[in-house]
């Protein structure tokens, strides 16, 4: 069919052999994603740039190994998620933590009066710290389903666990999250 745009599994297809276009063109689809999920583990933007170009180059001298007609998002967020914390635990000193979330996007709806930005922006903020405070493992479920809203399967993928055990982590780390603050402030 002409028109329709290129799947994943095509543009793998095409890159193990050997069009860098090809490649090129998953690298465009899934730098924003890469780049967060780098993000999540270092918090650092520039860290979290280079670890996500670096784990670009891995996926693609990997490409041999990937398995045809898997899904290829899983698959490259493990890689990025393994180099940022390879990042991570060389970097003798941190710098003060800086977060962001990604903003929702407008779903039509009026724009929030400033004193309920505010308020939202300082419960973020909260919810951030206290997010810090988990295990890695917590922290990396966490993120992965309410900050990148992945399915148990891309998580249980990018993870390399089975989709039972993401369930039973996710429901620990939120427990653990919940005793971290204030009662009724996280409804997940």
């Amino acid at each position: 069919m002409e028109g329709r745009p290129t799947e994943d599994h095509e543009l793998v297809e095409r890159a193990q052999d050997g069009d860098v276009s090809a490649f090129e063109e998953l690298v465009r689809r899934h730098q924003a994603v890469a780049s967060r999920v780098a993000y999540l583990v270092l918090r650092n933007e520039a860290d979290a740039a280079d670890a996500a170009q670096e784990a670009f180059v891995k996926a693609y001298g990997a490409l041999g190994r990937f398995k045809r007609g898997a899904p290829f998002r899983p698959w490259l967020l493990k890689i990025v998620t393994n180099e940022a914390r390879s990042r991570r635990r060389s970097v003798v000193r941190r710098d003060a933590l800086a977060h962001r979330v990604a903003e929702q996007r407008p779903s039509g709806e009026a724009a929030p009066s400033p004193e309920a930005a505010a308020f939202s922006q300082e419960q973020r903020e909260e919810i951030l710290r206290a997010i810090d405070k988990l295990a890695e493992r917590d922290q990396l479920v966490i993120s992965y389903r309410y900050f990148l809203d992945m399915s148990e399967a891309e998580m249980a993928d990018a993870l390399g666990v089975a989709r039972g055990t993401i369930k039973s982590r996710l429901s620990r780390a939120q427990q653990r999250l919940r005793s971290l603050l204030p009662e009724g402030m996280l409804d997940v």
